[in-house]
C-alpha cells in the first residue's frame, strides 16, 4: 500500500505541474496576442527570424543548465513559435 501511496503523491504532483504549464501557456498567449495585434497595426512581420534564434539559444542554454535536454527544449520552444507565428498570420489576415 505504501508503494501506491508513493505513486499517487508522485501523480499528483505531476497533475499540479500540468495545470501550472497550461496557465502558464495561456499567459504567454494572451501576450503573443497582443503583440500580434501590435505588429498588425504597425504593419510589422508576423515571424522576426533573429528574435527567435536569440530565443532558441537562451532556452538551449537555460536547457542545458536545469539538466534538461536541449533538443527537446529546442523542438518545444519551435512548436509554439510555429503557433505564435500562425496566429500573427491570422491577426494581420483579418486586420487588413
Amino acid at each position: 500500500m505504501a508503494q501506491d501511496d508513493k505513486l499517487t503523491r508522485y501523480r499528483e504532483s505531476i497533475d499540479n505541474i500540468d495545470a501550472a504549464l497550461v496557465f502558464m501557456l495561456a499567459e504567454r498567449f494572451k501576450i503573443t496576442q497582443a503583440v500580434g495585434e501590435y505588429k498588425a497595426t504597425t504593419k510589422l512581420p508576423p515571424a522576426d527570424p533573429s528574435r527567435e534564434e536569440r530565443q532558441i539559444e537562451r532556452l538551449r542554454q537555460l536547457a542545458k543548465d536545469a539538466n534538461l535536454d536541449p533538443d527537446f527544449t529546442e523542438k518545444f520552444l519551435r512548436f509554439i513559435i510555429d503557433e505564435v507565428i500562425r496566429h500573427h498570420e491570422r491577426i494581420r489576415d483579418g486586420a487588413s
